[in-house]
């Protein structure tokens, strides 16, 4: 499968280390394998998504296999789901790669499936790539997908938002859509540092027109991290930018640090045809 033209949506061809679509707009293949196709009047900055310190902060605390049992769960809910014969699975806001590599396990059952990971972070996209060979990577807006109508078979979306649009357009009838987001509890204690009034989140299902909700699951354990995966944790969540410089002090010096992983996992369905 082809990816599709951001500015005309005319499927692109791979020539080289070139993408051309019939309307010739060309993206180029970086070394490292993916393909920009973020055109520059749609983004909102100049460098949208993580930046080069969120992205090594999160590497370097989903590698210390904090978050591992949330993504054996959603492992697990992709091989209960996903229609045996998927040939094509996106994972929406990719960054680095720690989830996308992992599905290159469901190969195994299914050699055909292709995995694409997309992130609006050009930094992130570049560290997957470079890593993650036996992935498809791309720059691209999670809100215009580069993918044609009814082209997916599975998507995984972690935290990373999305037009409901245009998960409906991109995904086949039968095709699912796998989605992790933040249950009640969700880092507690990290949040007990920054604010008085600690807000709970809410775990409503969101509304997908076109999808219906099939399974639903939530996960919840305690993660005990050093200073350095404390800090890092706090680095790569919302809460960086409000972060006083008292807490970050607190901490790097933490040896025991005890925090609440709290995720609800969904999956929801395209009827089939």
């Amino acid at each position: 499968m082809s990816y599709q033209c951001p500015l005309c949506h005319h499927p692109l061809h791979q020539a080289g280390n070139h993408w051309r679509c019939d309307a010739n707009h060309q993206f180029d293949q970086a070394k490292e394998g993916y393909v920009n196709l973020m055109p520059a009047h749609h983004k909102s900055s100049k460098n949208p998504g993580d930046n080069k310190e969120m992205m090594q902060a999160r590497r370097q605390f989903l590698e210390g296999g904090h978050y591992a049992p949330m993504r054996e769960n959603v492992l697990k809910l992709l091989r209960q789901f996903m229609a045996p014969d998927s040939q094509q699975l996106l994972d929406i806001g990719c960054g680095e790669g720690y989830y996308t590599s992992a599905f290159t396990e469901l190969k195994e059952a299914q050699p055909a499936l292709v995995i694409h990971g997309l992130d609006i972070s050009k930094i992130a996209v570049k560290y997957a790539a470079k890593r993650y060979q036996d992935c498809r990577f791309c720059v691209a807006s999670s809100h215009r997908l580069p993918f044609a109508d009814h082209s997916l078979d599975a998507m995984v979306r972690i935290y990373a938002p999305c037009k409901a649009e245009e998960i409906a357009r991109t995904l086949k009838p039968g095709a699912i859509l796998l989605t992790v987001t933040p249950a009640a509890r969700h880092l507690y204690q990290l949040k007990a540092l920054i604010y008085q009034d600690v807000r709970l989140h809410d775990i409503q299902p969101e509304a997908l027109p076109g999808l219906t909700l099939a399974h639903e699951t939530q996960l919840h354990y305690e993660m005990a991290l050093n200073g350095d995966e404390a800090t890092a944790l706090m680095q790569m969540t919302p809460f960086a930018w409000k972060t006083p410089e008292s807490v970050w002090t607190h901490l790097k010096q933490q040896q025991d640090f005890h925090c609440e992983a709290d995720f609800t996992l969904r999956v929801y369905r395209v009827p089939s045809a």
